[in-house]
C-alpha cells in the first residue's frame, strides 16, 4: 500500500485535473503485463476451475454489452461514489468547493463532477481497448487479458469487498481493470478506512485538501 501522502497527492491531481488520469491508464496496452498474467494463470492450477467460471460469465457479460462504453462510465461513477460516500459533509465542501467554484459558479455537484471523472477515464479506456484489439487480435494476448481481468477483480474482493459486490451486481467488476490505474488512489483510500478506520482515512483526506490548496 502507498504511503497516505502518496495517496493523497493522487487523488489531488485527478479532482483538479481529470484529464491526468489518461497518464495512469497506459497499463492497458501493456503486452508484458498480459503475458505475465497468461503464464501465471498456466502454472496457477489451484483455481482453475474457479478461472474457468469467470471465464464464461466474461464471455455472458459480453454478448450482453458489458463493453458498451456507458457501463465503463458506470464503474468508474461506482468507484467515486463509494468513496464520496466515505466522506464527510464537510470534507466534501472542502476539497471539492475550490474545484467546483472555479468550474461553475458552485452550481455543479459532487455528482457531476465525479460524472466528468468518469466520463475522461471511462473513455480513455474504452478508446484504449478497441485500438488493442484492432493492433493485436493475438489469441494468446487476449487470454492474457483475460486472465489479467480475472485476477484483477480477485485482488477487489480481497482488499474492498463492499466496492466488489456493488460492481460485481452488474458485472462490473470485469471492467475494472481497466480503469484501476487511475481509480486506485480512491480505492487504496477505501481500503485503509476498512482496514485503519476513519480517522486514517480522514488523515488522507486532510493532505488531500491541503494538496489543493497549494496548488
Amino acid at each position: 500500500m502507498r504511503s497516505y501522502s502518496e495517496i493523497a497527492k493522487r487523488i489531488a491531481k485527478i479532482i483538479l485535473s481529470p484529464e491526468s488520469a489518461i497518464g495512469f491508464v497506459h497499463g492497458v496496452l501493456s503486452v508484458p503485463t498480459d503475458i505475465g498474467y497468461l503464464a501465471y494463470g498456466f502454472i496457477d492450477t489451484d483455481s482453475r476451475y474457479q478461472r474457468e467460471t469467470e471465464r464464461i460469465r466474461m464471455m455472458t457479460a459480453i454478448r450482453h454489452g458489458i463493453l458498451e462504453n456507458h457501463n465503463f462510465v458506470k464503474t468508474v461513477e461506482i468507484v467515486l461514489s463509494r468513496f464520496n460516500e466515505a466522506v464527510p459533509e464537510h470534507k466534501q465542501n472542502a476539497i471539492y468547493g475550490k474545484v467546483i467554484a472555479s468550474l461553475a459558479g458552485r452550481t455543479i455537484t459532487n455528482s457531476l463532477l465525479a460524472g466528468k471523472l468518469a466520463s475522461v477515464i471511462a473513455g480513455r479506456s474504452s478508446f484504449l481497448i478497441t485500438l488493442r484489439g484492432g493492433l493485436i487480435g493475438n489469441t494468446l494476448l487476449i487470454g492474457g487479458m483475460v486472465e489479467r481481468c480475472i485476477y484483477t477483480s480477485e485482488r477487489l474482493q480481497q482488499h474492498s469487498p463492499d466496492l466488489y459486490f456493488s460492481l460485481r451486481s452488474k458485472d462490473l467488476d470485469l471492467l475494472y481493470f481497466l480503469v484501476e490505474p487511475a481509480l486506485n488512489p480512491f480505492v487504496e483510500a477505501l481500503k485503509v478506512k476498512r482496514i485503519q478506520g476513519q480517522p486514517a482515512f480522514e488523515k488522507i483526506l486532510d493532505m488531500v485538501e491541503r494538496e489543493l490548496n497549494e496548488r
